[in-house]
């Protein structure tokens, strides 16, 4: 037998002091069979394995996850790792702790018991056949127990998004947009368990990728009054660009109204998630290798530029990586470079982000190099700005080479070594002779 030990603090009768007495000590004794054989403690969600030894569930968990498929008491090899709640055990351990109250031992609530396999499969199929048939409501019903699942425990979320979830939610999603209008509730349910069901795989990703899928999408992404449903959905359709598949980002740029809706969820931003998605989207959108110049300019018109540059002032980590990736593109194209030099921080900014993290320090040094390299303007331009400004780019690009970087940021940098260092001659040579000390005053 264990026991648990509960000491009560005694006040002395004479001179007022708390004091511990011999006395004040109380020993309960815990039955054996209420503790768990890995442990050693007191078992709050009592679970027994095909062997038929009980364990407590975070016990026999952690064990089985650790890759052993042995009970550890009777060293059987486990014919199956489910782990059948034993709910006459949890109700004696229930009743011990209530009749112990006096001591202080509060009683073990009732676990909630984690979704199973077999019952997410079940589902799955009961959710695909009411989406075929078109039953609304039934659909809806089952897609809302999914939902609760995933509330109660990460662990449910995992076993909901490896069982095959997303493929029939996709599925769902694609037949109920057709007629989006009637549907909204059922879809904004559908997206909100999607965002964390991904990756859905290749037939997933091809219903969710469909026409009618991402007009639904946007649709939801434009709808002002919703903001989780405008969350949920860029967060969606961030993981759909983000595949392999670049047909996805083209079937988006061909839907009217998506560079005004990602715009405005970054102007009014919901949540730094759904400001990283907004971000993540169009970094996709503006891809080289699509190379279309009516995107560029029309984010260029929304005012992107000295959105992104915004945000690079005050951002985090996370979110400064992703609007330098966005600038970065927009600065494969001139028309975008011209927006970048009209910008005051621009310069200033990008230097302060070398050395942040690799990635910003790689976007960064990219950008500069890109607007040194194409600059037409003769007297120097943003190269002579960087210096004059003493933002340390000389010193922190000689740093850069120190510290290490890819072979593409390393030969940027020495390129824009050498422009730096030729401008800065040209300057010294302007200022030394342009010495007025000795003129002859007109006063």
């Amino acid at each position: 037998m264990l026991s648990w030990r509960r000491r009560r603090r005694a006040v002395g009768p004479l001179d007022g002091k708390k004091n511990f007495s011999s006395k004040s000590e109380t020993e309960i004794k815990i039955p054996m069979h209420f503790l768990c054989p890995i442990s050693l403690d007191l078992m709050k969600d009592p679970v027994t394995l095909s062997t038929g030894i009980t364990y407590d569930r975070g016990s026999i968990e952690k064990w089985i996850e650790s890759g052993h498929r042995t009970c550890p008491v009777t060293n059987q090899t486990l014919t199956s790792c489910d782990q059948i709640p034993n709910h006459s055990i949890r109700k004696m351990i229930q009743d011990w702790c209530v009749e112990n109250r006096s001591y202080g031992i509060e009683r073990i609530p009732t676990p909630r018991i984690p979704v199973t396999r077999y019952e997410v499969l079940d589902i799955c199929k009961t959710t695909m056949v009411a989406a075929q048939n078109g039953d609304y409501t039934r659909c809806k019903n089952l897609v809302v127990k999914i939902k609760n699942w995933g509330k109660e425990s990460e662990k449910n979320k995992l076993c909901v998004a490896e069982n095959g979830v997303g493929y029939v939610l996709s599925v769902a999603f694609e037949l109920f947009s057709v007629e989006m209008e009637k549907n909204a509730d059922l879809l904004k349910e559908i997206l909100s368990i999607l965002v964390w069901v991904f990756p859905l795989g290749l037939e997933g990703e091809k219903k969710l990728g469909s026409v009618s899928s991402l007009r639904c999408m946007l649709w939801l992404l434009e709808s002002s009054g919703d903001l989780s449903a405008r969350q949920n959905a860029v967060l969606v359709l961030k993981e759909l660009v983000s595949s392999s598949d670049q047909n996805y980002i083209t079937r988006v740029i061909k839907i009217g109204g998506v560079i005004e809706a990602l715009v405005k969820l970054i102007k009014e931003p919901i949540c730094p998630s759904s400001i990283k998605a907004s971000l993540m989207v169009i970094f996709y959108m503006l891809s080289p290798s699509l190379m279309n110049e009516r995107i560029i300019s029309t984010f260029l018109e929304m005012g992107l530029v000295p959105l992104v540059i915004e945000i690079l002032v005050d951002g985090n980590k996370s979110i400064s990586e992703k609007a330098l990736g966005v600038l970065d593109h927009i600065c494969e194209f001139e028309e975008g470079r011209e927006k970048a030099y009209e910008n005051a921080l621009i310069v200033p900014v990008l230097f302060q982000k070398i050395l942040a993290s690799e990635l910003a320090t790689k976007f960064s040094v990219s950008i500069i190099w890109k607007l040194f390299k194409n600059e037409k303007r003769e007297e120097g331009g943003v190269a002579v700005e960087a210096l004059q400004l003493k933002v340390g780019a000389i010193q922190k690009l000689l740093i850069l080479l120190q510290v290490g970087c890819d072979e593409s940021t390393k030969e940027k940098v020495i390129e824009l070594l050498k422009l730096l260092n030729f401008c800065r001659a040209k300057l010294d040579c302007i200022g030394s002779s342009m010495d007025f000390r000795y003129l002859k005053k007109s006063y």
